[in-house]
């Protein structure tokens, strides 16, 4: 595990320069990933608007800055990612302003997905490579203490009992989702993501 740690945090981005990899490959007709094709750079282009947006109107609760500017270690906060991922885009600019509250005790690094495997098979959700994963690594030992995700809890259940009552993901859960993202106003990521970080803090 620590090879692949290491391995994918000296191939990893600063959230500005992930968003401006995002942005560029888009000005080309791109998206991140292995694969290409003109959906994945449809979702891609509508997560850059997203992004854009939530950047501007999440606001990090006054219980969360104050846990954040209390917290005593040195992280790493390494998440998987790709520009096409929706989940991704609702959840990154979050993870990133809470980042950014801790009095640089958190660093945030973004690696993509299918750059890096060996990474991604250590944290699969159900068998599957779901994304976005932050994974909290202690900044000094480089060992992993947790991770999370891809999605909060309400999300992760919203999704899970459409899939059981229709059996897929379509477009019609897909607008479920991100009316739950637009409700929930980031709160959820926060509280769960802080429940981890205090246990490493105890």
């Amino acid at each position: 595990m620590q090879k692949s740690i290491t391995n994918a945090l000296s191939n990893s981005y600063s959230y500005t320069e992930y968003r401006k990899l995002v942005t560029d490959l888009l000005s080309e007709g791109k998206s991140t990933g292995a694969e290409q094709s003109e959906d994945l750079t449809h979702y891609s282009s509508l997560n850059e608007t997203r992004m854009n947006r939530l950047e501007k109107t999440i606001k990090i609760t006054e219980t969360t800055i104050s846990k954040l500017q209390n917290v005593r270690k040195n992280y790493i906060w390494l998440v998987i990612s790709e520009g096409w991922c929706g989940d991704a885009a609702q959840l990154l600019p979050i993870i990133y302003k809470m980042a950014a509250e801790s009095e640089n005790k958190i660093e945030l690094k973004i690696v993509l997905r299918d750059e890096n495997p060996d990474l991604m098979n250590l944290f699969l959700t159900n068998g599957g490579k779901a994304i976005p994963k932050l994974i909290i690594i202690d900044k000094e030992k480089l060992e992993v203490l947790a991770d999370w995700g891809p999605r909060p809890k309400g999300a992760t259940d919203l999704v899970s009992n459409y899939k059981k009552e229709f059996g897929a993901f379509d477009e019609t859960i897909k607008t479920n989702l991100q009316l739950w993202y637009l409700h929930d106003k980031g709160v959820s990521t926060q509280d769960e993501i802080m429940e981890i970080m205090e246990k490493q803090e105890a």
